[in-house]
């Protein structure tokens, strides 16, 4: 099973900014979308995400929820990003 990422915004623009900020790239293709989606095969990655999302949570104006495991979300925010880094890395250390 792979591991997602979704974004949501209410600011038009703003998701592909952050994509833009966390790749280092101008990856046009979600424009002023609302929603993003990504699949990830190592979880591994998915801390990364996690990670510049906290520290630049006041730069952008998104939300960010995680699965991990089949039907179930968890909403990131200030309070449960470090936790659920570690937990990330002791669930899955490859």
């Amino acid at each position: 099973m792979s591991s997602i990422v979704r974004l949501y915004s209410e600011k038009p623009g703003e998701i592909q900014k952050f994509v833009n900020n966390f790749y280092n790239t101008n990856i046009q293709e979600i424009g002023n979308e609302l929603i993003w989606e990504k699949s990830y095969v190592n979880p591994i990655e998915v801390a990364d995400i996690i990670g510049t999302f906290i520290e630049n949570n006041e730069n952008f104006s998104i939300n960010m929820w995680v699965n991990l495991d089949d039907n179930i979300y968890i909403n990131i925010n200030d309070n449960n990003a470090d936790e659920t880094i570690r937990y990330i890395f002791e669930r899955f250390p490859y």
